[in-house]
């Protein structure tokens, strides 16, 4: 009897416990978090992955490439073909933002890079006017300051023992020969030896071996031209001494922004080794003359520094406001950041109903961070301002017409017919931090830019196009797992970017064709670098005003050397660094 209530309680025991853990697993409130969040999605719709179109699966998942959310595709609502209609859900998961687009008066910003400069007037090339050996020298390094008066070196002057033996030798017949006197003394005031001393030396009836040479103003010593026992002529440089106090900020000005920067035009600016800090000032000078080799002209901004927070060299980047008079009047006016560009088109997408449909624009010239529209959208439309290229990926993978493919159908991403991905979106996505891992991948992908750069600078086709090859194998290998969060947002649409920049290239048969392709590439790589910096290494941003037919072109180099990949020999050494990244 016993036993039996022992096996009794033992089922009921086991009973509640299946009951709870069915109501655990299966009970609560009915549905599981997923369930929750796909509750209006038909048993017909298809998951695909928002970075990988290709991939298409009847339930929801992860993609087996890249681990993201597959997000359901879109379903055609019937309405017009060419408005692409997405879900609230999507559209925050894009994170899509619209603006309404009005005529409004706007003042013509233009950047400037540049940097700071020792002001020329306050300059000074400290000489000696003895000849003569350096017996001892007082400053020993640049950037020591020194004061009017300050003895800077020590001279032993055998010409100078030889002109003093004359004048005590004149001194003695100065009675019968004044004349004679008079041109000693007057020989030795030209080696800027003063009456006092001769004086004195006429007093010890003995001529002085050495001499001191002082600072004839106060400054700092920015380059020292002699060493001890240097024999040094007469009128030799021995110091360029300067005045901080005052400096210049030279900014680079292009040909095509020339009409819009003049003598008085007011600029903001800051220097890259003071974050933080915003400078202003006035253009007093532009120059009238453009240099040959960079075909550019400099403008001067003359700037206080008795706090010394600027030193010479400094990068600077700057924002001058248009001369008065050149303020673009009640026109539409549009952000970089809605602008999808395919080679020589400029895109956007335009809200319509529910839905958005492309539209191309036509660009005037640039405000600062915004577009002039010359044509293609009209006051108060709504236009997408973050976000389009999302939207873009998208309208791809429906068949509509879309960036890629302007006539609408299926995307063929081996073939662009000579357009690339958008060269900006990049700039729609904030800037984030890589784990060291993510960093170490990528170092074989920086190393075939440059591989590719240096070849290029060098007009070598063949390796050129075989470290293309490599850069696009390296691409291809990179594991995307190495990239977390929002990290890996940024390596997709980088990675997206650059391979159809670089499938071009096995198919070019000339250098040319080469470096029009490398200037794809490196902008992509610049804008990939600004997101997800700083490196181990100090990267260099290089810019050469006269290529992509005068309208400029950037490239990455480790090196402050210019070798420009876009001329080769025709003119290695044109252009100039805008930008250090480190």
């Amino acid at each position: 009897m016993e036993t039996r209530n022992k096996n009794r309680i033992k089922a009921i025991a086991i009973l509640v416990l299946g009951l709870l853990l069915g109501w655990l697993i299966f009970g609560g409130s009915g549905q599981t978090e997923n369930e929750h969040a796909h509750e209006d999605v038909s048993e017909d719709t298809i998951w695909t992955c928002s970075m990988h179109p290709q991939i298409q699966q009847p339930e929801p998942g992860d993609c087996p490439l890249c681990g993201m959310d597959l997000i359901p595709l879109e379903e055609d609502e019937g309405g017009d073909p060419a408005v692409f209609v997405m879900s609230e859900n999507a559209m925050r998961l894009a994170n899509v933002s619209t603006m309404i687009v009005g005529k409004s008066d706007a003042v013509r910003a233009i950047r400037l890079n540049g940097k700071v400069q020792v002001d020329e007037r306050n300059s000074y090339s400290q000489s000696t006017h003895i000849p003569g050996r350096i017996e001892q020298l007082r400053i020993n390094f640049t950037g020591e300051k020194v004061s009017r008066g300050q003895t800077l070196a020590q001279i032993y002057s055998p010409e100078m023992v030889t002109a003093q033996q004359e004048l005590l030798q004149a001194y003695a017949i100065r009675t019968s020969q004044p004349e004679l006197f008079e041109a000693a003394k007057t020989k030795l005031r030209n080696w800027k030896i003063s009456n006092a001393q001769i004086d004195q030396i006429i007093a010890n009836q003995k001529p002085l071996d050495r001499f001191y040479i002082q600072a004839d103003v106060s400054g700092v010593v920015t380059k020292k031209n002699v060493e001890l026992g240097d024999y040094v002529e007469r009128g030799m440089s021995l110091y360029e001494i300067a005045d901080l106090s005052k400096l210049w900020v030279l900014f680079d000005v292009y040909e095509s922004q020339m009409a819009w920067v003049k003598e008085g035009s007011e600029i903001t600016f800051t220097v890259n080794s003071l974050p933080g800090e915003t400078f202003e000032g006035t253009i007093s000078f532009v120059d009238p003359l453009l240099n040959a080799q960079t075909r550019v002209a400099t403008a001067r901004v003359e700037v206080n520094n008795k706090e010394g927070k600027l030193k010479p060299e400094m990068f600077a980047s700057g924002t001058v406001q248009a001369a008065p008079g050149q303020t673009v009047e009640n026109e539409i006016v549009l952000p970089k950041s809605a602008i999808l560009w395919t080679g020589k088109r400029a895109i956007v997408y335009v809200k319509e109903g529910k839905g958005f449909a492309l539209r191309e624009v036509n660009l005037g010239s640039a405000l600062g961070e915004n577009y002039i529209v010359k044509s293609g959208l009209s006051e108060g439309e709504e236009v997408v301002v973050n976000g389009a290229f999302t939207i873009d990926a998208a309208v791809q993978l429906s068949g509509r017409p879309s960036m890629m493919s302007p006539q609408g159908g299926s995307t063929n991403t081996g073939h662009n017919h000579g357009e690339t991905i958008s060269e900006n979106a990049l700039e729609q996505i904030e800037k984030v931090s890589l784990t060291d891992e993510a960093k170490k991948a990528l170092q074989p992908l920086f190393k075939n830019y440059f591989s590719l750069k240096e070849h290029l600078a060098e007009d070598d086709f063949e390796n050129a196009r075989e470290s293309g090859k490599e850069l696009e194998e390296t691409l291809g290998n990179i594991d995307m797992k190495q990239f977390e969060g929002k990290a890996h947002d940024v390596w997709m649409t980088f990675e997206k970017q650059m391979k159809t920049a670089l499938e071009p290239l096995k198919k070019e048969t000339n250098i040319e064709g080469l470096r029009s392709h490398f200037q794809t590439i490196s902008d992509g790589l610049i804008q990939f670098i600004e997101k997800t910096g700083p490196y181990d290494e100090v990267i260099y941003v290089q810019h050469c005003p006269m290529a992509d037919n005068d309208k400029g072109a950037d490239w990455l180099s480790l090196s402050k050397e210019i070798k420009n990949p876009y001329f080769g020999s025709m003119m290695l050494k044109c252009g100039e660094v805008i930008e250090v990244i480190k």
